[in-house]
């Protein structure tokens, strides 16, 4: 197994393959990872996804890992949704960048938490990827955008947004809210994750909107979509989340 440490455009990543085996037409997965991670944190599921015969990129999201501006958790999490957003785009330009290179496989999607709200916005808007698993992510944008906002507020932190500030936000990121236009699945093949006492990206938030506008959407392909409820884990996947995902990239990718 090899691990490349690369640049493409302004975006730093680990390229992770199986030198002997892999090749231009290997299976493809973008890994992007959550809020105050970084790539190298996330090896293991390229680890785990090579060993199931894909070829991994794991990016370094904007403000996270080499493109550090050594921000405070505070700080940081007022630039939340543009980190959410420039992901979104990031992962489109990684795309087209490996089709530019010859890589031809098929193409999945997959993140842990910032990653998992990642992945979510981009089944709204690419209709090229091919399969996903979302750890602990949610699709409903708007929802947690307000609670985290009215959140950070009933902290003390002045949000230092006009109301008409606040109102373009929402409104893109109603642009990227899956769970608004849920038919954008397209019936493609998406594994979650979630712990049933996670209070970061809430349990009930990701859960009603699977249950109320996704789990319909497939009711005649029910293998195509599946929810995993780890009943005693918070905001961090356990082992058996982490290669039943893995497992389900590789059983639609391969």
């Amino acid at each position: 197994m090899k691990i490349d440490n690369e640049t493409w455009g302004n975006i730093p990543l680990l390229h992770v393959y199986d030198e002997q085996h892999a090749t231009k037409d290997t299976p493809i997965v973008i890994f992007v990872h959550g809020f105050q991670s970084a790539k190298e944190h996330n090896l293991h599921y390229a680890y785990n996804l090579v060993a199931q015969g894909m070829r991994v990129l794991l990016p370094d999201a904007i403000l996270h890992g080499e493109r550090s501006e050594g921000l405070s958790t505070v700080e940081m999490s007022m630039r939340f949704w543009e980190m959410v957003l420039t992901n979104i785009q990031e992962v489109k330009y990684l795309y087209d960048s490996l089709r530019e290179k010859g890589y031809t496989g098929r193409f999945g999607l997959a993140g842990t938490s910032m990653g998992g709200i990642t992945t979510l916005g981009c089944l709204k808007v690419y209709d090229w990827i091919e399969a996903a698993a979302v750890y602990m992510g949610t699709a409903t944008y708007v929802k947690l955008a307000q609670g985290q906002l009215a959140q950070i507020e009933a902290q003390g932190f002045d949000l230092k947004m006009s109301d008409d500030e606040m109102q373009k936000l929402m409104t893109t990121l109603e642009a990227f809210d899956l769970s608004k236009t849920p038919e954008h699945l397209n019936n493609r093949p998406i594994y979650f994750w979630h712990g049933a006492k996670d209070q970061t990206v809430p349990f009930k938030l990701a859960h009603d909107t699977f249950v109320e506008k996704f789990e319909p959407l497939y009711v005649e392909t029910p293998e195509r979509i599946r929810f995993d409820i780890a009943k005693h884990e918070g905001h961090k996947v356990n082992r058996s989340g982490m290669l039943a995902g893995v497992a389900w990239l590789a059983q639609y990718l391969r």
